[in-house]
């Protein structure tokens, strides 16, 4: 009997991610379908991948660009739906058996909510849905019986590696850090880096908004809070290791000594493939590592002085509550600030921190209460900013 394919929900389709599971949808050879992509902004883009991959969907999450786009080259049997009430709508329907959540940002965070409500798999690279709700989240899957499985290669790596042993041998988890394109800067060299400059990551190919999170290194802050929620453990077991080559990915030290570690090349191929076929692993789509040449793969602790980033993540993860969806807001405000022109590169973490230490902190917050400090951080932001 013929495989029955496995039918993939891709938000964000037109991003890095996106684009990336499409690859990997395509190489499947018929494993996977996608039966439904979505994307904001980039509608050109969105159709181009609806004729090129014959979805049953595509959803058009701005409705005002959605109105104004010309849709003449839309397959006829792709339905065109408008708006984030649709994704949820669609995540949750029973045609729909794995959601790839890779919208960029809080965005994210209602489309991946209604999969969990609804009980599904979700490959998750969306990290703000966890670093924002992440009890709500966990809570809600365990209820649901819904399957949180991490595409972000450091917390692919890590649940690949925990494999090899139970939860309760688990001493540590490690996530690795390239360091960024500003590793050796000196504090006056980073006072003055311009956009370009922090949109130059030596060794992978991401979306602007993460490149610059890379550059600060608040995206390993911010997946300090989504390791402490995915994997159940204390932040004090969660440590970061600069490793400039992004060969490793992150390792398991167990309660034996023993350390288990997952290697490949930068390439979010495999674990988009990894998360959308699990527990199989598949032929490779990712770029091989080539054996025949010489490697060096070097680890050292990272200056918390130069990145002060990673104290914010802590302190945001060992908190709970509201803290991670202000710190994550405040980051997204600023960063865009900085992509705009209006901050300098080095006021971004100070940015966050005045916001996160000045917010009205709720141990124990409703989702509507952490999107209405969403709001209120990236207010306060744009406020600082013009202070």
């Amino acid at each position: 009997m013929p495989e029955i394919p496995l039918r993939i929900a891709v938000l964000g389709a037109t991003g890095s991610i996106g684009c990336s599971a499409l690859d990997v949808i395509e190489a499947s050879g018929g494993r996977l379908q996608a039966i439904g992509l979505t994307a904001h902004t980039q509608l050109k883009s969105l159709a181009a991948q609806a004729r090129r991959m014959r979805p049953a969907w595509i959803i058009a999450t701005d409705e005002a660009a959605a109105e104004s786009f010309c849709w003449d080259g839309r397959p006829a049997e792709c339905e065109l739906r408008r708006g984030m009430a649709a994704v949820a709508e669609a995540v949750a329907s029973p045609e729909v058996d794995v959601v790839l959540a890779a919208m960029v940002g809080s965005a994210g965070l209602q489309g991946t909510w209604a999969a969990v409500e609804a009980g599904k798999t979700i490959a998750l690279a969306n990290k703000e849905t966890l670093v924002m709700a992440g009890s709500l989240v966990m809570e809600l899957a365990r209820r649901t019986g819904a399957r949180i499985i991490p595409v972000d290669s450091e917390h692919s790596a890590i649940w690949q590696a925990l494999q090899a042993g139970r939860p309760s041998e688990v001493r540590r988890i490690v996530l690795t850090a390239s360091g960024g394109p500003f590793l050796r800067h000196s504090g006056e060299q980073l006072a003055n880096v311009t956009v370009e400059e922090a949109l130059a990551h030596p060794t992978w190919s991401m979306g602007r908004k993460i490149t610059v999170d890379s550059a600060t290194m608040m995206n390993k802050a911010l997946e300090i809070i989504e390791a402490r929620w995915l994997f159940d453990v204390e932040v004090d077991q969660i440590g970061v290791v600069i490793h400039p080559q992004s060969l490793i990915h992150g390792f398991v030290e167990f309660v034996d000594g023993s350390i288990v570690a997952q290697l490949s090349c930068p390439d979010m191929r495999l674990p988009i493939q990894y998360a959308l076929n699990y527990p199989k692993r598949c032929e490779q789509v990712a770029t091989p590592f080539d054996w025949t040449r010489a490697s060096q793969l070097t680890l050292e602790p990272p200056d918390e002085e130069r990145f002060p980033a990673l104290r914010l993540g802590r302190e945001a993860a060992r908190a709970g509550g509201s803290a991670g969806a202000v710190l994550n807001a405040a980051n997204e405000a600023a960063v865009a600030g900085f992509l705009e022109g209006e901050l300098n590169f080095t006021e971004i973490v100070p940015a966050c921190e005045r916001v996160l230490g000045h917010h009205d902190f709720d141990p124990n917050p409703t989702l509507d209460e952490l999107i209405r400090l969403d709001r209120w951080a990236r207010e306060e932001v744009v406020r600082w900013a013009c202070t």
